[in-house]
């Protein structure tokens, strides 16, 4: 019995192992921009924000500019227990500026000439410790709810962030092509997250075939309306940043197509894996069924799936742009107006192509389950007569 059951054990640990060396080899892996540090003479630490001095804030309606002085005991670092005054610097805009309470902690740059402190700038609130108690709380729900699948869950999630900051941005900053490398990394991706639920056996490769062909319709229609719609990779928040960084030889516009698919990778991954998951079911309580009718049931599932995964990319980005569209309506912008400016264009494409990955992943994923899983479930009638 033992030996019997130990393949079926092994296939179920193996994407398990996969993915745990995979998390290791991530974490060992260098950037190539370890390097690459703003302040080479500075050291980064907490401070914890004693006293504040507001006196040279200049106050024009909701605009602040300025600087704010503050009193600051250094917690850690090199000058920890010492006491020194930062310089938060007010650029009159209220997305990126900051202010400081008495009692507040911050993330500051400490800038000295040896054992002298020359200059402590502050960068922001320290957050770094409430963002592990969100996510040890996360994790820790995920695990209470979900059993050994929430530690698959959690293990795919650290992968995924891992893959992205140590693979794709580095290799988007060394400028390879972003499609290439967006398609190589997603079905990576998808490969591993989908086995974790399923282990490596005809479930997963049926998933991974229906969503891979899902994020490639996404890709090319992607790439076709950015085109047509003439939008430039510059829509994306922060890139002309990037330009100025150095960086000015990078094609935002590929990163922008390749960003379309990416933005859908999980949902389509979502919906796959729904509609496999229910023609297995069906398969192995009718082990005769026919491939076709298989399909047959994959797409009635599918359909059933898409009255509300249409909707899903559209919650999932209208939460981004909805200040953008409340000024638009507060200044009285016909709609005709709004539907031309690039950047509703640009999150139309995130939109609409997003949701064309997930119509057709349903039928390609249906296929593919009816074809491999009945392949499958052939052999078992001859075995029940034996």
């Amino acid at each position: 019995m033992l030996q019997k059951l130990q393949p079926k054990t092994i296939r179920y640990l193996a994407p398990l192992l996969v993915c745990l060396a995979a998390i290791v080899g991530l974490l060992l892996l260098p950037t190539g921009f370890e390097g690459a540090l703003l302040y080479q003479e500075a050291e980064r630490c907490r401070a914890k924000v004693v006293a504040v001095d507001n006196d040279t804030i200049v106050d024009t309606g909701l605009v602040r500019s300025g600087e704010q002085r503050c009193t600051l005991e250094i917690l850690n670092g090199k000058f920890a227990g010492e006491t020194a005054t930062g310089i938060n610097m007010l650029n009159g805009s209220l997305e990126q500026d900051k202010m400081f309470e008495p009692g507040d902690e911050a993330l500051v740059v400490v800038s000295h000439d040896g054992d002298t402190i020359t200059n402590v700038t502050m960068i922001d609130h320290q957050r770094l410790d409430w963002e592990l108690v969100m996510a040890a709380g996360f994790a820790l729900f995920l695990i209470l709810f979900a059993g050994p699948t929430g530690l698959r869950a959690i293990a795919s999630f650290v992968l995924t962030v891992l893959a992205l900051w140590k693979v794709l941005v580095p290799l988007y900053l060394k400028g390879w092509n972003p499609i290439w490398v967006g398609l190589a990394l997603t079905l990576f991706l998808t490969v591993m997250i989908i086995a974790l639920v399923y282990s490596f056996d005809r479930r997963c490769l049926s998933a991974v075939s229906g969503s891979f062909l899902g994020i490639l319709v996404t890709c090319i229609l992607g790439i076709l309306f950015t085109d047509l719609f003439q939008i430039h990779g510059a829509v994306m928040s922060y890139s002309e940043s990037l330009l100025y960084s150095g960086y000015q030889d990078l094609n935002l516009t590929r990163i922008f197509m390749a960003s379309v698919f990416l933005g859908s990778a999980g949902a389509v991954m979502d919906l796959s894996v729904d509609i496999t998951s229910a023609v297995h079911e069906v398969v192995e309580k009718r082990p005769d069924l026919g491939w076709k009718e298989a399909v047959r049931s994959g797409l009635n599932v599918g359909r059933a799936a898409m009255g509300t995964m249409t909707t899903t990319l559209l919650f999932a980005y209208s939460g981004g742009y909805i200040a953008m569209l409340m000024v638009f309506m507060a200044q009285g912008t016909p709609v005709e107006h709004i539907l031309n400016y690039k950047y509703v264009a640009a999150e139309l494409i995130h939109t609409v192509i997003g949701s064309f990955g997930l119509v057709t992943v349903a039928p390609f994923t249906a296929l593919c389950a009816g074809v491999f899983l009945t392949k499958k479930a052939a052999a078992k009638p001859v075995s029940t007569q034996e």
